[in-house]
């Protein structure tokens, strides 16, 4: 039984405005779609097919054109902010009962090509509250901001990244419930907290990945997945 999946897509997009001034990044156009279109069908080629979606700006969009998934024999649920934005973080925490015990998670704005079933065997395996992807980048497609050695992680930080870190988080983890239960369900929280705290508490697995990531948070992502998702002939 594969694990339910988490699309943390609740962000204001503002660096791809102004096409996300109307729009939610979720929705915007991608070789022939709305990007998240993409998404639920390479999940589903992973045979994956419970995925619950956190919202916040101009969510009520993302749930209006894809529906409840059956199209794509998926089943697909929403879960929104409210008022004000949770963070990465805080939107899992309010969608927990959606998703049970453990779930896999990803960004909103990523397209990542690996083995979700190797990912959640190693996660299972490990029988620790997290696991983050890696990828080996060597600063070529972002910031690299994590330090991985012999299939661990050392060292994690977005914000203050060394010479010594040459892989990326790649935007794919899994969680379980109580990787959670430290967090106020009313204060926003970031994921790269989750992390970093699961880190020091020794509760945080890796799995490294090989091949590289496609993301449209920014505008020249989004016209590099565009070229990419186009080549491949999926719309």
């Amino acid at each position: 039984m594969s694990l339910p999946v988490a699309i943390l897509a609740g962000g204001l997009a503002t660096r791809l405005r102004p096409i996300t001034e109307s729009i939610p990044k979720a929705l915007v156009e991608v070789a022939g779609k709305p990007f998240v279109e993409h998404q639920v069908e390479l999940l589903r080629s992973h045979g994956l097919e419970d995925i619950v979606f956190c919202l916040g700006y101009r969510g009520e969009q993302v749930e209006a054109c894809l529906g409840d998934g059956s199209r794509w024999g998926a089943r697909l649920r929403y879960c929104y902010d409210g008022p004000r934005l949770l963070g990465t973080g805080g939107a899992l925490k309010r969608a927990l009962p959606l998703l049970g015990e453990a779930f896999l998670v990803l960004y909103g704005d990523s397209y990542l090509e690996c083995d979700y079933a190797a990912v959640a065997r190693a996660f299972t395996d490990s029988k620790l509250q997290g696991l983050m992807t890696v990828f080996r980048n060597d600063g070529a497609f972002d910031r690299s901001n994590v330090l991985f050695r012999d299939g661990r992680i050392l060292r994690y930080d977005k914000r203050d990244s060394t010479h010594e870190m040459r892989h990326i988080d790649y935007g794919l983890g899994a969680l379980k419930v109580a990787a959670l239960d430290r967090y106020s369900a009313d204060d926003p929280l970031d994921l790269a907290q989750v992390y970093q705290d699961l880190l020091s508490n020794g509760q945080l697995a890796a799995y490294e990945v090989a091949d590289r990531f496609y993301e449209i948070g920014s505008p020249e992502g989004l016209a590099e997945t565009s070229r990419y998702l186009s080549s491949r002939n999926l719309f």
